[in-house]
């Protein structure tokens, strides 16, 4: 599956999905930085949104980690309705709806 270009689902499950990021040409990476590509943190809340079939209407807590850059495969752990994101090894964001 790919969702307006933005990425690309590797794997999808009840609790987990892992997702490719596209190149640095998709306009969301000129979001924030015009010289370095960036993924805005807000995105993740649309990817679970779309991934886990979810009608976010709170965000209860939110916290960015780490920078995330284009090509970038993520991986979403879902327990309830808490997220962890992850980028390899590293967290990149952690929040609850």
């Amino acid at each position: 599956m790919n969702y307006d270009g933005l990425y690309e689902v590797i794997f999808k499950s009840a609790d987990n999905a892992e997702i490719k990021l596209c190149d640095e040409s998709h306009p969301i990476f000129k979001a924030h930085f015009p010289t370095k590509p960036v993924f805005p943190g807000f995105i993740h809340f649309e990817i679970v949104s779309k991934l886990f079939s979810l009608d976010i209407t709170t965000i209860k807590k939110a916290k960015f980690i780490n920078l995330v850059s284009p090509n970038e495969i993520l991986v979403y752990e879902r327990k309830l309705n808490t997220f962890k994101v992850f980028s390899g090894e590293k967290e990149v964001a952690n929040f609850s709806l």
